[in-house]
């Protein structure tokens, strides 16, 4: 039925992810099935746009940490310069501050590594045609995420910071420096660059600019 709507053939994915065994199974069980074909891979933010551009994807399945920054960042690219190939997130990340970005994003669906072959492959298909989809233990997160007024807490947004993380992303998207949160915490300057790097490492990006972007994202940091 996809490919009728469609009407155009296989449908055509790109691959982002950094982990090359990751991308080897993927590859195997998308084109193991009938009216799908991988047409690229990629392993970096940066190679997203000529990968797009070389290889014309229906689909873009893109992972939320790469080594140069985060997949939010080349989905929030796609939907503004391409929205012809739509995002499927497939990642490790299952906290709610990562859904609601990379639905603000432009995601059109989002998975956990670790979903079966068939749900991937519905993903794929429902996302190529047009629709969204959204994995069996994330949808029913989505209407209280989306509904109501914009979540506030550090500590709600990003469920996997600890209060004190919580508190020094809200001290980072505000602008300060490590040795401004340490003043203002009053604690060592390396215990603040140490919960700076966990932060780093919970919301899967690699620089202070994008934990700011995200952060401020969700409203922190302009109190």
């Amino acid at each position: 039925m996809d490919e009728q709507q469609r009407g155009t053939g296989p449908v055509r994915v790109l691959i982002v992810d950094d982990h090359p065994l990751f991308r080897e199974g993927l590859k195997a069980a998308l084109q193991s099935a009938d009216g799908i074909e991988v047409v690229g891979e990629a392993e970096t933010v940066a190679a997203v746009p000529g990968a797009v551009a070389e290889c014309l994807p229906d689909v873009v399945v893109l992972d939320l940490s790469l080594p140069d920054g985060s997949g939010l960042e080349a989905a929030r690219r796609l939907a503004e310069q391409t929205p012809t190939a739509p995002v499927l997130m497939l990642t490790m990340a299952d906290d709610d501050g990562s859904l609601l970005a990379a639905l603000q994003a432009g995601a059109r669906g989002y998975l956990v590594k670790g979903a079966g072959r068939d749900e991937v492959l519905h993903a794929v298909r429902t996302v190529a045609a047009g629709g969204a989809v959204f994995g069996s233990e994330i949808a029913v997160r989505i209407t209280s995420l989306l509904a109501g007024t914009k979540l506030r807490e550090a500590g709600q947004l990003f469920p996997s910071l600890t209060a004190r993380e919580a508190e020094v992303l809200n001290l980072v998207a505000r602008g300060l420096d490590n040795r401004k949160i340490a003043r203002e915490l009053v604690v060592a300057e390396k215990t603040v660059r140490n919960h700076v790097t966990h932060i780093f490492e919970k919301l899967h990006v690699a620089t202070r600019a994008e934990a700011v972007a995200r952060a401020r994202d969700m409203g922190l940091g302009d109190d």
